[in-house]
């Protein structure tokens, strides 16, 4: 049936927050996030909004390699969050505002620290040449950062205020599973002023060559990405969605758009596709929103009504 024409766009246009994207397809934060014509490309191929890579306010070397590995159900990687710092950054993504993409695929600026202090303040530099800012609050294996901070509830809720004061533009937080309950985790960051979730980051995880006997990641441990976690995300999402009022972003293992649907139904607004780009390349975008296309004019839904749809058809809980 061929790639989506202008009309049939219309049916994938999706509010987020306040922002309004052609589509509910974005990049996830740490794929190809690094600059301002690598985040262009993806816009091209079908994005309906981008993240950067996570930034803060002093430039990290990142963690001696290898850094990422692929395995039999995914990806683990510990990258130790590179960047070259978010005042660079800034004048990188100031491109991006001049561009005419900014105007139609919203460009989203993930950024840390481990005060609230140090996270409000890099995300003041970058507020005024981004649409929105993610707050990373699960990033599994930088110590003092992202998980380090967001498994503790009122560590969150703190960084969450102090971003959210610091900024004129939406704030979402990303939620790592790899706490005792999740959604405890969002209400925090709700209560913090957070206008969005993201669920979820990458798990900790890693693995061992067993001839050379030794851990395969420079770091040692790492965080898993792909289809094997996409069945605990599915849970995250549908249980945040029953806990807070707030959007939910879908994001872990999404490769289809078998995998998209199934996060809308769950309770997501929108999704974050990341490990998919490894599968698939650019092509996944316009691949996923073919699918989307087709299943929602067979189901005679629209997209605004498939969302949290599993929360209405669910069996009677034990």
């Amino acid at each position: 049936m061929g790639l989506l024409n202008a009309y049939d766009k219309s049916m994938l246009e999706i509010e987020l927050c306040g922002i309004r994207l052609s589509n509910p397809l974005i990049l996830a934060s740490g794929i190809l996030g690094t600059g301002n014509d690598i985040l262009h490309r993806v816009a091209e191929c079908g994005a309906g909004a981008v993240t950067t890579k996570s930034m803060g306010l002093v430039p990290r070397p990142g963690y001696p390699g290898p850094c990422i590995i692929e395995t039999d159900c995914g990806y683990l990687n510990a990258m130790g969050l590179p960047n070259p710092g978010v005042k660079a950054f800034a004048s990188e993504m100031a491109r991006w505002k001049k561009d005419n993409h900014a105007a139609v695929v919203p460009c989203i600026a993930s950024i840390y620290g481990n005060t609230p202090k140090e996270a409000a303040e890099a995300a003041a530099i970058i507020a005024p040449v981004v649409t929105a800012i993610e707050i990373n609050l699960s990033c599994p294996h930088a110590a003092g950062y992202g998980l380090a901070v967001g498994s503790n509830f009122q560590a969150v809720e703190e960084m969450v205020s102090a971003v959210r004061q610091a900024v004129q533009i939406p704030v979402l937080a990303k939620l790592s599973p790899a706490v005792a309950d999740i959604t405890v985790i969002g209400r925090a960051a709700e209560s913090g002023g957070a206008d969005a979730l993201v669920a979820i980051n990458t798990l900790p995880a890693m693995a061992i060559d067993i001839i050379i006997k030794r851990p395969l990641l420079g770091n040692i441990t790492g965080g898993l990405s792909g289809p094997a976690i996409r069945p605990i995300a599915i849970r995250a999402v549908y249980e945040l969605y029953k806990a807070v009022d707030i959007p939910i972003v879908g994001s872990g293992g999404i490769v289809t758009g078998e995998d998209t649907i199934e996060f809308l139904l769950a309770g997501a607004t929108a999704v974050q596709i990341g490990t998919g780009v490894a599968y698939k390349g650019m092509t996944i975008f316009a691949e996923i929103k073919e699918r989307m296309r087709r299943y929602l004019q067979q189901e005679k839904i629209s997209l605004t009504e498939l969302i949290g749809l599993a929360h209405c058809n669910q069996t009677l809980e034990s």
